[in-house]
Order: structure tokens, then sequence, then C-alpha cells
């Protein structure tokens, strides 16, 4: 997996001076145990970080100037123990170039009856305190996360995990590049947009190459290091050989072993994180990259095929907001290409010509190599397998020529009724929510692409905070989409962004 930066997370907690040492006291005391307590409970990613107590402009900005020079600082949880006046608030929080939670939470959880007294009250007023700081940054037009609840309950422990995954991404992605191998597909529209917009809103760089650059990549791989991959790929999956003898089967995987060992060293050596590819511009490959892409996307690469950068922008960041997640389903590029309409029975199978991650897969992987009618050249080597039952998310990225959209689509996945013995590619079939025509009608009124970056493992949510995060519009289609509210929505957000 391509790995990121150790991130950590900074818990800044609010105060004044007003209420005397006695109470600073126990302010830093709870807040240092609300953030062991959290560190210990292994539910969360990454490590949270204690930071005194915030009780003065100054100190404020201090420390959030040291968290943007931070490289490891990948955003801040503030919670407001006491009152803690927001004008102190303010220089810091326009510096402050972090993703924000504020959690909204209080240290006990139940009123102290018969003990509580004004000294409890002056030193226990989250309620007071976090509605102070939270008018603040809405005056300031901050965007930020909001989680309320007890700090020792689950559900709130597994909404900051969220948030930090989030959080990453929206970090991450200032650093996403790109590298495009050959130009969009000839008059191809939702594959297209502006790469100089795209990097103002989201810091991605989207470089092109002409595809023979990759191919003297390829050619420099030596022969012995194809062939060892090839071995690794024969232990690892299994051999269908189909009409072709050992000899040339072999041969043809191959191939795709040096693709594979050449893309690499390209993208390591250009710091590249993301790869787009298109079959209409081969150059001296000999194969579309099939098998090759999806052990890279395997590995944390983002893909898009076509010229779709923004799909392999959005794989990639998706990738890193997932990597170390404990029992992960997997995250892909993935394509939408027949329906089964069938009463009682519809869904979308999902596919594309040959990359689709195996992160994805459910059950035995394969080998085939199989003619492609499109690009000219010989049959690629792809592997080859059916994806998880499971809920998911279908995102989609589109460019308006005023502004981005991201679409997200909640997908329940399963099985097709019956096995496809003559389709030589990974598949998914899914259902998109709440039905597969209100989905679907939805989905396309909303322009969104027939690329898509699906996962199991990330919500809704998640990417509709990472969506916010960047200044772009979200649009659900969930169990509550009807397409007369969609309709409406479109219209408001329409005058809303332009």
């Amino acid at each position: 997996m391509l790995q990121t930066k150790n991130y950590q997370f900074w818990f800044c907690t609010g105060s004044q001076d007003l209420y005397g040492d006695e109470c600073l006291a126990h302010v830093a005391e709870h807040s240092r145990a609300i953030v062991e307590s959290l560190n210990e409970s292994g539910m969360l990613p990454y490590e949270v970080v204690w930071k005194p107590t915030m009780i003065t402009s100054e100190v404020i900005r201090r420390t959030f100037r040291e968290a943007n020079n931070d490289e490891n600082c990948a955003g801040i949880i503030t919670w407001m123990h006491t009152f803690s006046p927001a004008k102190s608030w303010i220089l810091g929080l326009q510096e402050l170039n972090r993703p924000i939670c504020h959690l909204h939470t209080q240290f006990n959880r139940e009123i102290p009856y018969s003990e509580i007294d004004m000294d409890f009250m002056n030193e226990n007023q989250s309620a007071h305190g976090d509605r102070e700081f939270g008018h603040m940054m809405t005056r300031m037009g901050i965007e930020r996360k909001v989680i309320c609840g007890y700090w020792e309950d689950e559900d709130v422990r597994k909404r900051l995990a969220d948030w930090m995954r989030t959080a990453v991404g929206i970090v991450e992605s200032s650093h996403v590049r790109v590298v495009r191998f050959a130009d969009n597909m000839r008059n191809v529209a939702v594959t297209e947009g502006d790469k100089v917009e795209a990097q103002l809103k989201f810091g991605w760089e989207v470089d092109a190459y002409p595809v023979n650059e990759l191919v003297d990549y390829v050619n420099a791989v030596p022969d012995a290091e194809a062939s060892a991959l090839t071995d690794e790929y024969y232990d690892q999956y299994l051999i269908e050989l189909g009409d072709k003898s050992p000899s040339e089967f072999r041969r043809h995987v191959q191939v795709q072993a040096q693709i594979e060992l050449g893309l690499r060293n390209f993208l390591e050596e250009n710091n590249y994180h993301a790869v787009v590819t298109h079959f209409g511009d081969l150059g001296g490959l000999k194969q579309l990259p099939g098998l090759a892409i999806q052990r890279l996307m395997a590995d944390g690469y983002g893909f898009g095929a076509e010229g779709d950068w923004k799909t392999a922008a959005m794989v990639r960041i998706m990738k890193l907001m997932t990597q170390n997640m404990e029992n992960a389903k997997g995250t892909s590029f993935m394509e939408d290409y027949t329906y089964n309409l069938v009463p009682g029975k519809e869904g979308i199978l999902e596919a594309h010509m040959l990359e689709v991650c195996p992160s994805i897969h459910d059950g035995s992987i394969s080998i085939k190599a199989c003619p492609l009618s499109m690009g000219n050249r010989e049959d690629p080597a792809r592997l080859v397998f059916t994806s998880k039952s499971g809920h998911g998310i279908a995102t989609s990225l589109v460019d308006l020529g005023n502004r981005f959209r991201l679409i997200i689509n909640e997908v329940e996945c399963g099985k097709t009724e019956k096995p496809m013995p003559k389709l030589p590619v990974a598949t998914a079939f899914w259902t998109p929510e709440p039905n597969l025509k209100t989905g679907a009608e939805a989905w396309i009124l909303a322009g969104g692409a027939h690329h898509t970056a699906f996962s199991y493992d990330l919500t809704a949510e998640q990417m509709g905070d990472w969506a916010a995060a960047m200044g772009i519009e979200t649009v659900y289609i969930d169990k509550d989409t009807t397409i007369r509210g969609l309709q409406n929505e479109l219209r408001w957000n329409s005058i809303y962004y332009r």
C-alpha cells in the first residue's frame, strides 16, 4: 500500500482564566483523560495528541500556526470544557489550514444531582461554551465537522474515527499527482474537465506524458525480473489457459508483469499517485495494461480509464482514507455496464474492460488472457473475479462548467442470479438506493458519469464531508431520495453555487 505520513490529530481544549487555577487544573486533567481514553480505545485510526488548554488569543494562534507547520498534523479536534470567549479564537481560526472537528461533549455523563453547585456549573459548561465557539465558526464561514455525544460512547468514537479518515483525504488531496498517458477518449464529455480549476479546488496536479515515455520504462525491465514477477502471479492466482498453450499463455502474462514493473518504476521515480490510460493510444505497448493496473490499484494507486483523471484522483483519495482499516472490503475504479431489469432482481452489472481492483474480490481470483476488441493489440492478461456482497457507495466527480459536483449513491452489492462463464472480466452487481429506477433516474438528472470511484468501506457522510471541505457541491442519492425532491435540490444548488 502506498503509505502516507504517520498522521496525528491535536486535541485543543478551550477555557478562560476567570475561574481560577483549580478549575484550570481540572480542565487540563479532564482533557488529558479524554485523550488517553480515546487512544486506548483501539477505535481510532490515528493518534490523538493532547495540547495545553487554550485560554488566550496568543496561545490559540501559536498552537494553530504550529499545527499548520507540522506535516504530521492532519487535523484539530476542539472542545470547550468551560466557557471560552470566541473572539479569542478568531485570529487562530483565520490562519488555520487544517481540517477541524468540533467535539461537543462534556467530561461528566450525568448531572451530579445531589452535589451540583455553581462551582461545578462554571467548570462544566460545554453546553454553553461550545455554542459560543460554534457561533464564531459559523459567522466566519468555517467548514468543520460537529460531533455531539458523550466521549466514551462507541458511536461518538466511531464518528470521530470516520472523520479522521476524511481529514486525511482532505490533507492528502493537495498532494495527489495524476499522470495521464495519452489524452481523453475522443469526443467523450463526462471524463473531460478543467484541470486548472481542479488544482485550485483540490490541489491535484494532473500531467500528461506521451505513452512511449512509459514504453521506455517497460522495455528497460530485465527479462529476469519480469519472469520472477510472473512466477509470483502463478503462485498467487488461478491460471485459466483457455485456448492458449501453456507457453503462449505465460508469454501474455509476462507482458503484464513487465508493464507493471515499468509502470511502478515510472510512478515512483516521478512521484505520481494515480495513473490514467487509454486503449486508443497505446504506442509501443504490446497490451492494454490490465493485470498491471489491477495490482497497482490494490497497492493504493488511483486509476481512471480512457483519460478519466477525475476518477483516478478520487480512487487514490478513497484508498488513502481507507488505508490500514481493519477488515476492509475494498475500494476500486468501476463502470456501469448493463442492467438486469427482471422485477425483484433489478441491478447494474459493474465491470470494466480489464481494470477492476482485486481488493474487492470475493473467492478465488483467476488470470485470463482473452481478446479485446478495442486497442488493436494482443490479448491482454487480466485478473477475473466477482466482488463481495454488502453495502457500499459509488461516487462520481463531474465538472459542470461553472463548478464541480460530487454525486454519492448508496448501493447494495449482491451476486448475479446466474454465472457468466463467457465474460472474462472482474465484475460487481449492485442495486442503487432507493431502487434501480429512482436511483438511475436521479444519477442521470444529477449528471453522474459512467465511471465511479467505489468503496465498501467509506460512508456517504465521509465523502460528503470531504466535498464540503473542498468547497464543492454534493448530491446524495439514498433510501430517502425522490425525483421531485432531487430536482428541487438541483435547482437550489444551481443558484447557490453559481
